[in-house]
């Protein structure tokens, strides 16, 4: 008995010719057995090549046939090409092949697609073989450690996929990190595969397909707030290039925690080029913030308001947009079913709590970092991965820190947090909503500390001076909307930052800069 062995590329259509009239003859022949081997076009060649070396073939062209001797071993006898197993199935068992072009290239087409979709199964059954690998730097800390068991739920990568959790962190934390392996091991979860520590920086990060970035450990006394700021460099520069030189080639980087979020990801960023458009701040820490506090004000649950959108520095200055929130299941004399909404706005009769109160505490929490424990930024963390795996609730705005592009009219080459949503394994910027544009100032106001915390961490400006304003960053509704002299796509600031703006845009629009007292018609 005999073997035939049947190899060309995907959407060839001589394969498929072939590969028809070996189906017949093994359907009919009892004595006749056909093995197929379909490639990919963009590796066919290179496969093609290292066969015919290993065998000392010669043959350049799809598809190639050779005959494997099942009783006798060694190596195959190569019969040819399309025509030579064509002449050989006409000459031994007198059948031809009638298929016309423009059915091969059909049936070309057709291999094609189920090779692409065979290579994707495979892809996903490896992941239960080859667990993800989630990496979690500073985890001796009590985010990494309520964090873990919510990454082992199945909830946030989903139940057919397994996982590995490695803890990065310093040497002198390691009697921690065992205690936190030892209790993630403890669990007992079906998805979690194993558990490793890591203190020795030049291993981080080894073959990640997620990273998780948390805040950092000081080691030493920090004076003032620009040794502060610039101590974030160097251990991002560190992160940055074991990313570059370690990671998995698509690894997802997530950065979350309550001190200079935006700066830490701005960072990344720029020390870990190859993956900028792959590292992202959690922002769902302050929006469930403010969907607390309204929640207290409403007597409803948090769960129930939907559609805060979080503007600008997530952990420092920043705008709290309730013209888009949105309040379900509240009781009043209208009510509606479940998907029956109302906005947040008409409910709050007292707009002074809001101006004054409502702005005040959210300031305080995000200057102090109070109420933004372990518990909550492993939430946070952990319900944006699952969006960015899974998507985000349809129709829901989700507040994300991401690199600006010039969106709404923010300096590029910011990481700014604005509305998105989650869809297909990637955010996408919600630049068609409606009503959500922010006056000049406010706008100017976030953007100059953001510019200012770049420049003093790259050590180009020595002090950094935070924008100080009669009113609020986070004003009420209507003297957040935009003036007749706000344009849109342009900038317009006060001659004391123009530098800073400058300094991070590209060379093509800082002509677009406008001083005081000018203005574009």
């Amino acid at each position: 008995m005999a073997k035939f062995v049947l190899a060309g590329r995907a959407d060839c259509p001589y394969y498929a010719k072939a590969e028809l009239l070996a189906d017949y003859l093994q359907k009919n022949l009892p004595d006749f057995r056909i093995h197929k081997i379909t490639q990919h076009p963009d590796v066919w060649e290179e496969w093609l090549k290292d066969l015919c070396k290993k065998n000392r073939w010669s043959h350049n062209k799809s598809p190639i046939i050779w005959r494997e001797l099942l009783d006798r071993g060694g190596k195959g006898l190569l019969l040819g090409g399309y025509n030579e197993f064509l002449e050989h199935a006409q000459l031994y068992y007198g059948v031809t092949s009638s298929m016309t072009t423009e059915l091969m290239k059909s049936i070309a087409q057709e291999n094609l697609g189920t090779h692409i979709e065979k290579e994707l199964e495979e892809e996903s059954l490896k992941g239960l073989v080859n667990p993800l690998q989630v990496w979690i730097t500073s985890a001796s800390s009590l985010a990494c450690y309520h964090l873990i068991p919510i990454l082992t739920s199945g909830e946030v990568f989903g139940p057919q996929m397994e996982i590995s959790i490695n803890l990065f962190d310093s040497k002198h934390t390691e009697e921690k990190l065992i205690s936190h392996k030892q209790e993630a091991e403890d669990l007992a979860s079906p998805y979690l595969q194993s558990v490793s520590i890591c203190t020795q920086a030049e291993e981080a990060f080894h073959g990640a397909h997620v990273i998780i970035i948390l805040d950092d450990h000081m080691d030493k006394e920090i004076y003032s707030l620009e040794d502060c700021i610039r101590s974030r460099a160097p251990l991002c520069q560190l992160y940055g290039s074991l990313i570059e030189k370690n990671a998995h080639n698509f690894a997802k980087i997530i950065v979350g925690g309550k001190t200079f979020v935006n700066l830490k990801t701005a960072l990344l960023m720029k020390y870990a080029p190859t993956f900028a458009r792959n590292i992202i701040a959690v922002a769902l820490g302050v929006e469930g913030q403010a969907k607390a506090a309204l929640a207290r004000k409403l007597k409803i649950t948090p769960s129930c308001i939907k559609d805060v959108i979080i503007w600008g520095n997530i952990s420092g200055n920043n705008y709290v947009d309730l013209r888009k929130a949105k309040v379900y299941r509240y009781e009043s004399a209208i009510w509606g079913p479940p998907h029956y909404s109302r906005p947040v706005l008409s409910l709050l009769f007292d707009r002074d709590w809001v101006n004054r109160e409502f702005v005040a505490s959210l300031k305080t929490l995000t200057a102090t970092g109070r109420q933004f424990g372990g518990m909550l930024a492993a939430h946070s963390i952990a319900t944006t991965l699952k969006y960015w795996c899974h998507g985000s609730p349809p129709g829901e705005i989700v507040s994300l820190g991401v690199l600006s592009e010039g969106q709404f009219g923010i300096p590029k080459g910011i990481v700014f947090s604005m509305p998105v949503k989650f869809e297909n394994g990637t955010w996408v910027v919600l630049t068609d909503l409606k009503n959500t544009e922010i006056s000049q100032q406010v706008m100017t106001r976030m953007a100059n500390d953001l510019i200012q915390e770049q420049l003093v961490a790259l050590g180009e400006l020595a002090n950094f001076q935070p924008c100080q304003s009669e009113t609020d960053l986070n004003q009420d509704v209507e003297t957040a909307l935009p003036t007749k002299n706000d344009h849109q796509g342009f900038r317009k600031v006060s001659d004391d930052y123009k530098d800073l703006f400058t300094h991070l845009m590209p060379d093509d629009e800082k002509d677009l800069i406008l001083s005081d007292g000018e203005s574009v018609e």
